[in-house]
């Protein structure tokens, strides 16, 4: 991973160092100003644009064959055993139906402190993200367990909603407890063109979720092209997003090594200019360990190993977990278990 560049003013690196220190406490942070490097770009909309189709263009066959490069490595025994448990600790175990309950929430819960009850010493999993209205229950069912609680926000999935109504939805699930906010762009405004309007929203719900940490969702499978990811990206890391994050994992396609790549680059390249780290989820499809592992080669690879912690990187996912908890047992006993071994979520 390139170093973050050193400034030959001492007073330039330290106003990058004081820029990177909120990062360190999240739970105290404030709503960060645009980067300085990007005041001019975000002054208008031309700026903006100007900015954001000035990007290299995205080589998609290089994309796509170094995911799946990247993709073909090997990971033996012991390596394997800390991938699945450094993969456990990244979910944000998720339920987003319409037909959630209390039950179901404090069931999810549960299992996030305590993935496999018999075996105290599986990690905890990141977090349990719910719809707003189930953020009470959810922070009740992990209290004291460090476990956070993430709420979808803004209109989700859609986003279809007035900014005032974004808002107030925002506003309600912290005021409930959540300590994670993951909104949705609008997608509609970006495919237009019409990029200052998705910068303003986003840093506009960024100051409505006052310390929980941001997490921004592009529905990467409806921006169409690598180019429009690239671009969303930056505009979401310029907007002061702690993560930007692929899907909502209610479209057909969701989050794919390659979109996650291109997002992970993105990244690396937002530190290496400003100093400050943004983390990323990928969302939806990801369901068996192999598949997590791979994403975890493309962590350690693409952005490195700073980004290989919770804090940083975190699967959207709930059927994952179960295959990570028979593997992580087969690992520890030679036996395969099967999924009557795992809850039903």
């Amino acid at each position: 991973m390139p170093p973050v560049p050193k400034s030959d003013k001492s007073a330039k690196a330290a106003k990058k160092a004081k820029q990177a220190e909120p990062e360190q406490t999240p739970s105290s942070a404030k709503t960060p100003a645009a980067p300085t490097a990007f005041a001019d770009v975000t002054s208008s909309d031309a700026t903006l644009r100007r900015f954001l189709h000035g990007l290299p263009g995205v080589d998609t066959v290089g994309l796509e064959a170094r995911a799946a490069g990247l993709g073909t490595r090997s990971i033996k025994t012991t390596a394997k055993a800390y991938a699945i448990d450094l993969a456990i600790s990244m979910i944000d175990l998720t339920t987003l139906e319409g037909a959630d309950t209390a039950g179901k929430v404090r069931a999810l819960g549960a299992k996030a402190v305590h993935p496999d009850p018999t075996d105290r010493s599986t990690p905890t999993t990141a977090a349990v993200c719910v719809y707003p209205d189930m953020v009470a229950t959810a922070k009740a069912a992990v209290a004291g367990s460090g476990v956070k609680v993430a709420s979808v926000a803004t209109a989700f999935p859609a986003g279809r909603a007035a900014l005032g109504v974004k808002l107030a939805d925002t506003k309600d699930a912290v005021a409930a407890g959540a300590d994670e906010i993951d909104m949705v762009i609008d997608r509609g405004a970006f495919l237009a063109g019409n990029y200052m309007k998705v910068y303003e929203e986003i840093r506009a719900v960024k100051e409505a979720a006052g310390p929980a940490r941001l997490k921004v969702i592009f529905e990467t499978g409806e921006l169409s092209t690598y180019d429009n990811i690239r671009r969303a990206s930056w505009i979401g890391m310029i907007a002061g997003a702690d993560f930007i994050k692929t899907s909502t994992g209610k479209v057909g396609v969701n989050a794919t090594p390659a979109n996650t790549l291109l997002m992970l680059e993105a990244v690396r390249d937002f530190r290496a200019q400003t100093g400050v780290q943004v983390g990323v989820k990928p969302a939806g499809g990801i369901r068996s360990t192999k598949d997590a592992i791979k994403f975890l080669v493309l962590v350690n690879e693409t952005a490195g190993p700073d980004w290989l912690d919770n804090h940083w990187f975190r699967f959207g996912a709930s059927s994952l977990l179960n295959d990570l908890l028979m593997q992580r047992q087969k690992l520890a006993t030679g036996r395969y278990s099967g999924p009557d071994y795992v809850t039903v979520d």
